[in-house]
């Protein structure tokens, strides 16, 4: 089995402010001594790198590219990928909805990926299953 990482989980992991930082760093180590592959976009990266240094600045980014990263299978995003999910956000016409939400949930949809390891709402109103949890199985 997969579990994607969301841009949300992340954060709450690095920033020990973060109100959801507790769960997120148990529901963390979990998924790493889970044996379970992890899965992202160049997307979530992206967003990721850019909201880690705006907010807890280059230490926070250099933990990200050389510890977290690379436990990690990255899903790079393709064109027809991108139109897919900007399809998607404009259907959805939402406005608090992303384009990288929706890469995320199109990446998941075509690998069969249920698993989310995120904080991020939309992700449970996609129907798919987030982390933390209380069941301990990612199936």
């Amino acid at each position: 089995m997969s579990v994607f990482i969301d841009t949300s989980g992340l954060l709450a992991v690095l920033d020990a402010d973060d109100r959801h930082h507790g769960e997120a760093d148990a529901a963390w180590q979990e998924i790493l001594s889970s044996g379970e592959n992890l899965v992202t976009t160049s997307y979530v990266i992206v967003e990721t790198f850019a909201l880690a240094q705006h907010r807890l600045g280059m230490q926070a980014v250099k933990v990200l590219h050389g510890d977290i990263f690379p436990v990690m299978a990255v899903e790079w995003v393709t064109e027809a990928t991108h139109r897919a999910a900007v399809e998607m956000l404009i259907t959805a016409s939402r406005k608090r909805l992303s384009l990288v939400d929706c890469v995320s949930f199109a990446v998941m949809r075509r690998a069969g990926l249920r698993g989310a390891f995120t904080f991020d709402r939309h992700f449970r109103e996609q129907g798919f299953d987030v982390v933390p949890r209380k069941e301990k199985s990612w199936t």
